[in-house]
């Protein structure tokens, strides 16, 4: 079961606590830069539910991060319409520059 009894508050009656199932996001480079967090936990249904949230909670910035990035669930690429859950880690992998030659 995923709720537990809370402290009971006069005007509601006792509280329920969700432990929440919530996916791991885990943010690289530019992306960590435009959040300020490096990880994050989501309790969203799909990646695309994921990178909403993520993108109201970051701001404007990351946003525009985001745009360039490619999202990883459990180290595959996969399209946002995937669902996720307690033992997912989303993956927000921006571009990558430089190299040798």
């Amino acid at each position: 079961m995923n709720d537990a009894q809370g402290p009971s508050d006069p005007a509601t009656g006792p509280r329920r606590c969700r432990l929440a199932d919530v996916a791991t996001v885990r943010l690289f480079a530019s992306a960590r830069e435009a959040a300020g967090v490096g990880a994050d936990v989501f309790d969203e249904s799909t990646v695309d539910d994921v990178l909403r949230a993520a993108e109201l909670r970051y701001g404007p910035r990351f946003g525009e991060v985001l745009a360039s990035c490619r999202v990883w669930v459990n180290g595959d690429d996969v399209p946002t319409d995937v669902p996720v859950g307690p033992h997912d880690e989303v993956a927000v992998l921006p571009p990558v520059s430089g190299g040798s030659s």
